[in-house]
């Protein structure tokens, strides 16, 4: 069974490297030192097991996993983080507290190996990333693939989102990427205040609206401040009102 190991931290590397040569069955691929190269590293090697930090350089773990096509088995490493912690408990995610024991470890270990434990282990994680992606620090931005390499959009870049199929389309003044999120999603993600879901299909920056027009019956268009038009149905249209105080 493949493994990787992705943390910033050294020491914690060589702890479950040390921790792992009393399963030799569990073969050791790579270790990497941020979210870039763990995710450069599972495309590659495709592993059955990541031990995973949180709390990473550039990006954290979460986003990381985000940006995946397919998630192999994830055992969590983290300090103490409050936040995560509770969403890892809440979601049944197995997750390993730093300073971690040999006797702890073990117990995660064969909690992965459980085959009752595999079936669940998926569907935790995917409710999991849905939670912590909302949590204050990752809603201040969106991690996105490009061409093999990852950005990072902080949300005030962001002009409006459409949405694109299976995909949500981001718009910024750099042009437009893809996220594998639903419209929903980022409803619920983005501020409120800010972000103003003015038609089924689009999200608007209200920082971006030059002005709002009538279009056909009780429709209307926003115009923003690079010429683009946004269709705003009668409820975004009474969203939009709300935020603006109009």
């Amino acid at each position: 069974m493949k493994a990787l190991i992705i943390d910033d931290e050294p020491l914690a590397r060589m702890i479950v490297k040390e921790y792992l040569q009393a399963y030799p069955q569990i073969e050791v691929m790579q270790e990497c030192n941020d979210g870039f190269e763990g995710l450069k590293a599972i495309q590659q090697h495709q592993p059955d097991l990541i031990f995973l930090d949180v709390q990473m350089p550039k990006i954290s773990g979460f986003e990381m996993l985000e940006l995946l096509d397919k998630t192999p088995a994830i055992i969590f490493t983290t300090a103490f983080d409050e936040f995560a912690i509770k969403a890892f408990e809440n979601h049944a995610v197995d997750y390993l507290l730093k300073p971690f024991s040999k006797e702890r470890f073990d117990k995660a270990l064969q909690k992965w190996m459980e085959p009752k434990h595999a079936a669940t282990a998926n569907a935790n994680a995917q409710s999991l990333l849905e939670t912590v992606s909302q949590s204050p620090v990752q809603s201040n931005r969106v991690v996105v693939k490009l061409a093999g390499k990852i950005k990072i959009i902080p949300v005030d870049e962001i002009f409006y989102l459409e949405a694109a199929d299976d995909y949500v389309k981001i718009f910024t003044k750099e042009g437009s990427f893809l996220k594998n999120k639903t419209m929903a999603h980022f409803e619920n993600a983005l501020d409120a205040e800010q972000f103003v879901r003015t038609h089924r299909s689009y999200i608007l920056n209200i920082q971006q609206i030059t002005r709002i027009e009538p279009y056909e019956k009780d429709n209307h268009v926003a115009i923003i401040k690079s010429g683009t038009q946004i269709p705003v149905s009668k409820t975004g249209y009474a969203k939009l009102k709300m935020v603006l105080g109009l």
